[in-house]
C-alpha cells in the first residue's frame, strides 16, 4: 500500500459508520466513500464480487439492486460475512448472504421490484481482500419492468445523485466495453457533479466480447475521452460462467491470461485486471479519506459544541424524580412569564420580521385599527342634516324660533357619542384576541409537557376572559361619563360665536396638507383585463391630494395619478381562487375612476396590510362606504326634503359645532382606550401570569402529571444524547490516526468536453483519417502537447508516480485536445484474442 502511516484510515471510516448507523438524519455527516455508478448489465456487480472472490450478490432480469448495498471490505486471517442489521451472526455461507440481501431488499422495498434509498450494510472479513468500502448503486434503467412505477429511471437517478453528489464521495464509473463510451450513463452523472473530474474513477469492463478487430487501448490508456483519473480494464465473468458456477480464482487467473496475451492490452497488463483495480481504489480512497480528514473532523466538532449544553442537561435526567419535576415546573412558568412579557414589551432577541405579533400588533390596533372604526362609524352628510333640521323643528314644536336651540346640539351629540360604544368594544375583542394568540405563542416552549401546557393555556385564557367582562364595562363608563355631561365650555370648542367661520378653517388646513405624502407602498391592481396583461403589482404614492402608482419604488415612470375628490372605499370579497384581499375606491357620482373601469380594485397579501391602508386612506379624506337601509317613503321625504334660509343657516351652525365637539369627544376616547385596556387588561394579565400562575397549577390537580414528558420529548432526549456519543466516539477515532504521509498530487486536467455539462448537451471527438490510418500500420494516434509516453496519464491516474517513482515529478499541467472517437478499422495482422 502506497501509505504506510495511513493504513488505519478505511477501518476507521467503518468504525464512524457503525457508530452513526443508529443515528439516522440527526447527525448529517458525509463520510468519505466510494459509489459504484452504471447502467443496468454494465457488470458493477461482477467487479464486486471478484473483489470478495465469492458469489454472494443476487442475480436475475429487471433491478437486481434495489436498495444501496454499503459493502465494507476488510482484511482478516478467517473469511466471514455479518450484517448490520444482525450484528453478532457471522455468515460463512455465502449462498446465505445472496439470500438475507434478497429478504432484507424485500422487507423494505416489497416483492413488486420496488426501490429505496434505505442502504444494506454489509462487512465481508477475508484474506483475500484489501480494506475498502463501496456503495453499490442499483442500475440506471430505461423502461418498468413488471409492475414498477413508470418514473423507475427518475426514481433511480435521483438516489444515485444523492450519494454522488457528495464532495467526500468518490465515483466508481463503470461502463461496458461493447458499448458506446460516448454514451455511458455513469459517465454522464458522474460529469453532472464533478466537471472537472476530481472524483470520478473509470473502470471498463466486457473487454471480451468486443467485436473481433476492435479493442479499448485508446480508452485505457487515457486518449480517448480522457479522464484525470484515468481507467482500468477487467474482465468479468459470463452469464455462462455464472451460471456453471466458475470459482473467481480462475475467472481472475483467466483474466490475467487475457491481459497477456492481447496484443492490444499485453504491454498495460500489470496496470489491468481486477486485484490492480482492488489496489488503486484502496489507494485512491484512503488519499481521498486523508485529504477529507481536516473538514471532517472541524464538523464533527462543530456538531459536538452544539450539542454539548443540550446533552449536558440530559445527562443523568431521570423523568420520574419528584424534585426534578417541581425543579422543571418552576423553571418552566418562569420561561413563560418572560416569554409573555418580552412579546408584549418588545425584545431585541429572537425578532420575527415575517409578521407583526403580541405587542406590536396590538399598537397597530391602537393607532390604526380603532382610529379607522371611528371614522367608520360616522354619519352620511345628508342624514346628519336632516336629523338637525328635526331636532330644531321638534324642539321650537308650533312656534317658529329666532335662535338657535342649545337642546338640539346636545340631542346630536349624545346620539354621536353612543355611537362609540361599538369601536370601543370591538377594539377590546381585538385585544383580548391578540393576548389570547401571545398565550399559545409563548406555551410553544412547554410542548414538551402536553398536560403543562394545556393547563397553562387553559388557566391563563380563562383570567384574561375573566377580564373581559370589566374592561367592556370600564370601556363603556367612559362612553358613559361622555355622555353625562356635555361641556361647551372646553378649551378646544368653537363655541357658538366662531361656529360660522369653521367651514373656512377647514379648507385652510386642507390646502396647506395639498403635497404631504400619507404612505407608499406596493399594491396590485387587480382589475385590469387579461387582454391587457391581467393583474399588476405597481408602487403606490398616497398624498393628501392624490393617489398615484409608479412601476417601481425609484418613482420615474409615472402611470397614473388619481385626484382624490369624491373617492370612497369599500371591501370587497375575496375569490375562491384568489390567495389576495382585495379593496376598492370608487367615485360617489358614479364616474369611472381608471380609464374605463369604475373601480380601481386594490389587492394586498394579507388582511392587516388592507387595514393599514384603509387607515392611510382615511387620513387622506377617502372614507369607507356607508351601507345604510332607508325605508323607501323616508328616503323620498329626505330627497323632497328643503329648508328655508334661516332654518339652514341654524343647521349650518349645529353641523359645525357638533364637529367640533366630536373631534374633542374622538381625541379623548383615542387617548383613553389604549391606558384603559392596557391597565384593565394587559398590565393585569402580566401582573397574573407573574404572581398567581405557579399557585393556580399547584392547585389544579397532581403536579406529577403536569410534568409527565411527551414521547416526542423522551425520543429527542435519546437522539441527542446517542448523537453527542457517538460525535465523541468518532472524535476519539480520529484522533488516535496519524496523519503522516506521502503526498500524491492530483493529475493533470483532460479535455473533458466530450462528456455533456449539467444542461446535458454531449460532443463526440472529432474524427480524423490521419488517425484511422495510424491505426491500420499499427500506430496509435497522440494527442498533440501530449507529456511524454513514461508519464503519460494511464488507468492508474495518479498512481503511476505512487506505485513506481515517489519522487517523481508531477507533470505539466496540460490538457490534451479531443480524440477521435472512430473506432480503428479492423487490422490484418491483428488476431483475435484467444
Amino acid at each position: 500500500m502506497g501509505n504506510r502511516g495511513m493504513e488505519d484510515l478505511i477501518p476507521l471510516v467503518n468504525k464512524l459508520q457503525d457508530a452513526f448507523s443508529f443515528i439516522g438524519q440527526a447527525c448529517n455527516l458525509d463520510l468519505p466513500q466510494i459509489a459504484v455508478v452504471g447502467g443496468q448489465s454494465a457488470g458493477k456487480s461482477s467487479v464486486l464480487e471478484n473483489f470478495v472472490g465469492r458469489d454472494f450478490l443476487p442475480r436475475g432480469s429487471g433491478i437486481v439492486t434495489r436498495r444501496p448495498l454499503v459493502l465494507q471490505l476488510i482484511s482478516a486471517t478467517a473469511e466471514w460475512a455479518e450484517f448490520l442489521h444482525c450484528k453478532g451472526k457471522k455468515f460463512t455461507d455465502f449462498d446465505e448472504v445472496r439470500t438475507e440481501i434478497e429478504a432484507e431488499t424485500d422487507r423494505v422495498t416489497g416483492a413488486n421490484r420496488g426501490i429505496s434509498p434505505v442502504p444494506i450494510n454489509l462487512r465481508v472479513y477475508s484474506p483475500h481482500v484489501l480494506n475498502l468500502t463501496l456503495i453499490d448503486l442499483p442500475g440506471i434503467t430505461k423502461v418498468p419492468v413488471g409492475d414498477q412505477p413508470v418514473d423507475i429511471e427518475q426514481q433511480i437517478r435521483e438516489m444515485i445523485m444523492q450519494f454522488i453528489t457528495r464532495e467526500s464521495c468518490l465515483i466508481l464509473a463503470v461502463t461496458p466495453a461493447n458499448s458506446d463510451l460516448a454514451n455511458s450513463d455513469a459517465l454522464k452523472l458522474a460529469k453532472d457533479v464533478d466537471p472537472q473530474g476530481l472524483r470520478t474513477i473509470g473502470v471498463i469492463t466486457k473487454l471480451d466480447l468486443m467485436d473481433e478487430g476492435t479493442d479499448a487501448r485508446e480508452i485505457l490508456e487515457n486518449k480517448l475521452l480522457p479522464l484525470r483519473r484515468g481507467y482500468i480494464g477487467v474482465v468479468n465473468r459470463s452469464q455462462k460462467d455464472i451460471d456453471g458456477k466458475k470459482d473467481i480464482k480462475a475467472a481472475l487467473e483467466a483474466e490475467r491470461k487475457f491481459f497477456l496475451s492481447h496484443s492490444s492490452y499485453r504491454h498495460m497488463a500489470e496496470k489491468m485486471g481486477t486485484p490492480r483495480l482492488q489496489r488503486v481504489l484502496n489507494e485512491q480512497l484512503t488519499n481521498h479519506i486523508r485529504d477529507t480528514l481536516p473538514a471532517f473532523r472541524s464538523k464533527l466538532q462543530s456538531q459536538l459544541l452544539d450539542l454539548d449544553k443540550e446533552a449536558e442537561e440530559y445527562r443523568g435526567y431521570r423523568p420520574d424524580d419528584p424534585s426534578r419535576k417541581t425543579k422543571q415546573l418552576l423553571q418552566m412558568v418562569q420561561q413563560f412569564s418572560v416569554d409573555f412579557e418580552k412579546r408584549i414589551e418588545g425584545s431585541g432577541d429572537q425578532v420575527d420580521t415575517v409578521e407583526l405579533s403580541g405587542g406590536a400588533k396590538i399598537n397597530r390596533i391602537f393607532h390604526e385599527r380603532f382610529p379607522f372604526e371611528l371614522v367608520k362609524m360616522e354619519c352620511d352628510e345628508k342624514e346628519m342634516r336632516r336629523e338637525i333640521s328635526y331636532a330644531i323643528k321638534n324642539i321650537h314644536g308650533i312656534r317658529t324660533g329666532l335662535f338657535t336651540p342649545d337642546m338640539a346640539f346636545e340631542a346630536i351629540v349624545k346620539k354621536q357619542v353612543i355611537k362609540l360604544k361599538g369601536p370601543c368594544v370591538k377594539c377590546v375583542d381585538m385585544v383580548i384576541q391578540e393576548l389570547i394568540n401571545t398565550v399559545r405563542q409563548c406555551s410553544d416552549k412547554l410542548d414538551c409537557f402536553p398536560m403543562l401546557r394545556e393547563e397553562t393555556e387553559r388557566i391563563v385564557t380563562t383570567h384574561i376572559r375573566d377580564r373581559e367582562g370589566r374592561a367592556k364595562d370600564q370601556v363603556l363608563l367612559l362612553i358613559d361619563i361622555q355622555l353625562s355631561y356635555i361641556n361647551t365650555n372646553h378649551e378646544d370648542f368653537i363655541g357658538f360665536a366662531n361656529a360660522q367661520q369653521r367651514s373656512s378653517q377647514t379648507n385652510k388646513s386642507q390646502s396647506s396638507a395639498v403635497n404631504q405624502v400619507i404612505r407608499k407602498g406596493w399594491l396590485t391592481i387587480n382589475n385590469i383585463s387579461i387582454m391587457k396583461g391581467g393583474a399588476k403589482e405597481y408602487w403606490f404614492v398616497l398624498t393628501a391630494e392624490s393617489f398615484s402608482w409608479f412601476k417601481d419604488d425609484e418613482e420615474k415612470e409615472k402611470k397614473y395619478m388619481l385626484p382624490l375628490d369624491n373617492l370612497k372605499v369599500r371591501d370587497v370579497e375575496k375569490s375562491f381562487m384568489s390567495s389576495k384581499h382585495i379593496f376598492c375606491i370608487f367615485n360617489t357620482e358614479s364616474r369611472n375612476v381608471y380609464k374605463d373601469n369604475r373601480t380601481l380594485e386594490l389587492a394586498c397579501d394579507a388582511q392587516d396590510d388592507v387595514e393599514s391602508w384603509k387607515s392611510s386612506l382615511l387620513r387622506a379624506g377617502v372614507y369607507p362606504e356607508k351601507v345604510m337601509a332607508v325605508e323607501s317613503e323616508t328616503t323620498a321625504a329626505t330627497e323632497n326634503f328643503s329648508m328655508d334660509p334661516q332654518l339652514e343657516r341654524k343647521v349650518e351652525t349645529i353641523r359645525n359645532l357638533v364637529d367640533s365637539y366630536m373631534a374633542i369627544v374622538n381625541k379623548c376616547i383615542r387617548d383613553l382606550m389604549p391606558k384603559a385596556i392596557m391597565h384593565l387588561m394587559i398590565n393585569n394579565v402580566k401582573d397574573f401570569i407573574n404572581a398567581e400562575l405557579l399557585a393556580q397549577l399547584y392547585s389544579a390537580g397532581d403536579q406529577n402529571a403536569l410534568m409527565d414528558e411527551s414521547q416526542e420529548q423522551a425520543r429527542r432526549r435519546d437522539e441527542v444524547l446517542r448523537t453527542h456519543q457517538a460525535l465523541k466516539e468518532a472524535l476519539a477515532i480520529i484522533g488516535d490516526i496519524s496523519t503522516s504521509t506521502i503526498t500524491v498530487p492530483m493529475p493533470p486536467p483532460v479535455d473533458n468536453s466530450w462528456v455533456g455539462g449539467p444542461g446535458g448537451a454531449r460532443r463526440s471527438p472529432p474524427s480524423s483519417p490521419t488517425a484511422s490510418r495510424r491505426m491500420s500500420s499499427g500506430q496509435r494516434p497522440a494527442p498533440r502537447g501530449a507529456p511524454p509516453p513514461p508519464n503519460r496519464p494511464g488507468p492508474l491516474g495518479p498512481f503511476n508516480t505512487t506505485a513506481d517513482s515517489p519522487q517523481a515529478p508531477s507533470r505539466p499541467n496540460r490538457a490534451p485536445p479531443s480524440i477521435p472517437s472512430r473506432r480503428p478499422p479492423p487490422s490484418p495482422t491483428r488476431q483475435a484474442p484467444p
